[in-house]
C-alpha cells in the first residue's frame, strides 16, 4: 500500500497572517489530515524568518501527539548541525514514547547561509558535522547510549532517558539530494527524502544511486524513496491549474531568496558543489522559467488528474511514499483543507494502490 502523509511547511507568505494565526492554521490541518485518514503527518525545522517559522520541529510533534491517536509524526528534517545530537536523541525518545511509537524521524543537513550565520557555523563545515552527528544519533536511539569521539561531539558515554521503546530501523529518514548526502543515506540504512523540484525522470539517477549503495552496503533491497511534493485539487481543473502556479510560483520565489538559490556564494564551499551547479543553471535560464518548471513537477488539478500524475511516477520510480504539501505560497488554509479533503475523498483510496513494486538494482 503506498504511504501518504502531508508536510507542514509553516511559511508565512501571507502578511496578513499573525504568528499564533500561522500556528495554528498549521496544526489544525495536520489535525484534519487524521481525521481523513492520511499517513503521517511531518514538520520542517526552520529559523529566523518569514520563509518558515518552525524552530522546533519535535517540540511541534509532541503537541500532535496529544491531539492525534493515530496518524504517525515526522521529522522532516531535524537539521543536525544545529543541533547537538545528545538533545535530538533525548527529545526523539521522548516524543516517540509519548506517542506511542509514532515517531518517524527524519535528518537532514541544511543548506541556507541566513540560517547558518546566525548558528556561527560556517557552510563548509555542514557536511562533517552531518556525518559526525548522524551515526552517533541513529546508534543512540537503538542502545539507550550515546557516544562520540569526533571533533565536533566529543561526548562522553551517556545513558539515555526515556529509553527506546523500539527499534528505529524502518523509521529512519535522510533528507539526500546532493551526492555525498546520497552516500549517508543509504550508510545510515535510513530511507532516501528527496523534496521534488525537477520531474521524478530526471532525478532516476540519483534514486537509482542511492539503491545501489544501500543494497550492496546491506545486502537487502532499499526501502521506498519518500518524496515530498506540492499539491493542490480542485474539481474544476482550469481554477486548480490557475492557483497552483500562483501559489507555487510564489513559494518557490521564496525559496530562491531564502537559499540564495541563484547566488555564487556555493562555488568552491565543500559538500556543496551540486548547489553551485544549480544555481550557475537557475542563471542561465531565468528565475522565471525555473519557477514555472519546478511549477510542473508538483500534482495539481481535478482528482483524475493528479491520480494520473501519481500513477507516472510509480511507473519511473516503482516502490515509493507520498508527502504532500497542501499549504505553501500564502496559499489560504480554506483551500488547502479542501483540497486535501478532495484528495482525500477522490484520490486517497485509489493511489493507495499504485505503490511499485520494490526495485533491485543488484544486477
Amino acid at each position: 500500500m503506498l504511504n501518504i502523509g502531508i508536510n507542514l511547511g509553516f511559511g508565512r507568505l501571507d502578511p496578513s497572517l499573525t504568528d499564533e494565526q500561522l500556528y495554528s492554521g498549521e496544526l489544525d490541518v495536520a489535525v484534519e489530515a487524521e481525521r481523513l485518514g492520511y499517513d503521517s503527518v511531518w514538520v520542517v525545522e526552520h529559523h529566523f524568518s518569514d520563509y518558515s517559522l518552525c524552530p522546533d520541529n519535535l517540540l511541534v510533534l509532541a503537541h500532535l501527539a496529544g491531539r492525534t491517536s493515530r496518524i504517525k509524526l515526522g521529522t522532516a528534517a531535524v537539521i543536525l548541525p544545529w543541533n547537538d545530537p545528545l538533545r535530538v536523541a533525548e527529545k526523539a525518545l521522548m516524543v516517540d514514547n509519548i506517542c506511542g511509537g509514532r515517531l518517524l524521524l527524519g535528518v537532514g543537513r541544511g543548506l541556507s547561509r541566513t540560517e547558518y550565520e546566525p548558528f556561527r557555523i560556517p557552510l563548509g563545515e555542514t557536511r562533517d558535522r552531518f556525518d559526525e552527528a548522524a551515526p552517533m544519533l541513529f546508534e543512540a536511539l537503538e542502545s539507550g547510549v550515546i557516544e562520540g569521539g569526533g571533533p565536533y561531539y566529543p561526548q562522553p558515554r551517556a545513558e539515555l532517558r526515556p529509553r527506546p521503546r523500539s527499534s528505529f530501523l524502518g523509521r529512519r529518514y535522510c533528507v539526500a539530494g546532493s551526492p555525498d548526502s546520497v552516500v549517508m543515506a543509504a550508510k545510515l540504512r535510513a530511507k532516501m527524502m528527496s523534496f521534488i523540484v525537477r520531474p521524478v525522470p530526471d532525478l532516476m539517477p540519483t534514486f537509482t544511486r542511492y539503491r545501489e549503495l544501500y543494497e550492496a552496503g546491506h545486502g537487502e533491497i532499499a526501502p521506498p524513496i519518500s518524496l515530498n511534493v506540492n499539491m493542490y485539487c480542485h474539481e474544476d481543473d482550469e481554477l486548480a491549474r490557475e492557483r497552483h502556479f500562483e501559489y507555487v510560483n510564489r513559494f518557490f520565489m521564496s525559496n530562491v531568496e531564502h537559499y540564495e538559490m541563484a547566488g555564487e556564494h556555493f562555488a568552491g564551499v565543500k559538500g556543496h558543489e551540486r548547489y553551485a551547479a544549480n544555481a550557475a543553471y537557475f542563471r542561465e535560464i531565468g528565475l522565471e522559467k525555473a519557477a514555472d518548471d519546478y511549477a510542473a513537477t508538483a500534482l495539481w488539478g481535478s482528482p483524475e488528474r493528479v491520480l494520473g500524475h501519481i500513477e507516472a511516477i510509480r511507473d519511473v520510480l516503482g516502490d515509493f511514499e507520498l508527502t504532500l504539501a497542501p499549504a505553501f505560497g500564502g496559499m489560504p488554509y480554506e483551500h488547502a483543507r479542501a483540497s486535501l479533503g478532495l484528495f482525500a475523498r477522490e484520490v486517497l483510496p485509489k493511489a493507495r494502490g499504485l505503490r511499485g513494486a520494490a526495485v533491485s538494482v543488484a544486477a
